[in-house]
């Protein structure tokens, strides 16, 4: 099985923000201890102070808030970027990662939420469906941190599953999505940083972890299905997901 781990980041409430952003990893199963465990071992090389085990939250890393305080602000980018990286060790064939992008004020019509799970519901689905045309007949399962979204998602998974949703029906997703504290897996954390890393690229032209990840959203054939930006298209944007040589 295949499980995708997802997070937003951008904050829907403040106006002042452009960019929401739904991302995350899915990892083959046998693959997941392998990233918790560089996770873990690069957490506990900087938990000297023996406190309880530290979570790791993007935001709060870059803002040098709680257990990063004390930090010198490239010591803490240094660990953003530390830990994305660890996903670097796994099995290449077995983890890739998935992305959505909404420019709000181009996405006047339909909510960025919605709109970028059924995204990532459709992209998952058919990263899948090409594994099964490979001869791999894995399932997904998609994995998110707790929301007050909870219910509304899990409804509109229900719908892709039976009615459809504007591109078919999915058809190798187990269940309905499950919720689960991000303090208590590191997969949701990394999905987290991911989130993270795009948003810095979009929100605030800061691009050094988003580079980091860049080439590991999934991909075929030099096309990239594993990002996707919905944006003004007089606009022009250089990300994977909008360079021409690459859609």
């Amino acid at each position: 099985m295949h499980l995708l781990y997802l997070d937003d980041s951008g904050s829907l409430k403040n106006r002042g923000e452009k960019y929401f952003i739904l991302a995350g990893v899915s990892l083959f199963e046998r693959q997941a201890y392998w990233l918790q465990k560089s996770l873990d071992d690069l957490v506990d090389s900087l938990n000297r102070s023996g406190r309880s085990p530290i979570e790791l939250h993007g935001n709060q890393i870059m803002a040098g808030r709680g257990p990063w305080r004390g930090l010198l602000r490239e010591e803490r980018r240094n660990v953003i970027r530390q830990a994305l990286e660890t996903a670097q060790n796994l099995a290449p064939e077995q983890w890739r990662l998935f992305g959505v992008v909404v420019e709000r004020r181009a996405l006047v019509a339909e909510d960025p939420v919605g709109y970028a799970f059924e995204q990532l519901c459709n992209r998952f689905d058919r990263f899948l469906t090409r594994l099964y045309h490979q001869g791999y007949n894995q399932r997904g399962l998609i994995v998110l941190d707790k929301t007050s979204d909870e219910p509304r998602l899990q409804s509109l998974a229900t719908e892709f599953r039976t009615v459809g949703h504007r591109w078919g029906i999915t058809h190798n997703l187990v269940d309905v999505p499950l919720f689960v504290d991000s303090r208590a897996t590191r997969f949701i954390q990394y999905a987290d940083l991911v989130a993270y890393a795009i948003w810095r690229k979009f929100e605030r032209g800061d691009d050094e972890f988003f580079n980091a990840i860049a080439p590991f959203f999934d991909r075929e054939g030099g096309v990239v299905h594993g990002l996707h930006h919905y944006r003004n298209r007089d606009e022009r944007c250089d990300c994977p997901a909008c360079l021409p040589n690459l859609r």
